[in-house]
């Protein structure tokens, strides 16, 4: 796979006005990334400018406290597909997992991905409020739900993606699942690290740096 198809370019602030959008988009289709990684009121814009090519739409959902029901996080993608989201980035509940509740993790990552279908789902399991024995569990419970990614963290609260705990997710989910690393990777050293860590997909914000000619 060529370098700028694991990255999510992201545009995730909440001050993103149309003309940063169509930016975001307009770099996405000349360097060729994976995905655009957007706010669910930006979905239709970032579609109709992104007609034609081979990038996708991702949005996020439960973002980025996941603290909300499950029911409002299965509305709320059943409206980001319907507007023309490809793929979907879910916060887990942070709670319910540091409870040991993992019944109802599982439960909603599931639900989730029977509205998703065939689209993709990455779901966030913010690896900077976790010890490692919860990563893990959390890695599981996405695997089990039958999500297609696990995914670092949203780059809004504490920490972001390291090396060691790409390691970690990956040797947990094994190969037959995406893992996105997300926040902070901002060089091309960093990029390559998480790709040699096992990352699949990389959320930045910076990708044209990371792939723009030295």
């Amino acid at each position: 796979m060529k370098p700028s198809k694991y990255i999510d370019h992201t545009m995730l602030q909440p001050y993103a006005d149309t003309a940063a959008i169509e930016k975001l988009c307009a770099e996405a289709k000349e360097y060729d990334f994976a995905s655009v990684c957007i706010n669910p009121c930006r979905i239709r814009l970032a579609a109709q400018l992104l007609e034609g090519s081979d990038v996708k739409v991702c949005t996020v959902i439960g973002f980025p406290l996941g603290a909300m029901t499950a029911e409002s996080k299965i509305f709320e993608a059943k409206n980001a597909l319907a507007e023309g989201a490809d793929e979907v980035d879910m916060v887990i509940n942070i709670g319910a997992l540091k409870d040991g509740n993992d019944a109802y993790v599982i439960d909603e990552i599931r639900r989730i991905k029977e509205v998703c279908g065939t689209h993709i789902l990455k779901v966030i399991i913010e690896t900077g409020l976790l010890e490692d024995d919860e990563k893990i569990r959390a890695c599981r419970d996405a695997k089990e739900a039958g999500a297609d990614f696990v995914k670092t963290s949203t780059g809004f609260l504490k920490g972001g993606a390291t090396v060691e705990d790409i390691r970690l997710m990956r040797s947990t989910v094994g190969e037959t699942m995406g893992v996105k690393a997300s926040g902070g990777v901002r060089t091309k050293e960093d990029f390559r690290a998480m790709i040699e860590a096992g990352a699949t997909r990389i959320g930045t914000s910076s990708g044209v740096k990371l792939i723009a000619e030295d």
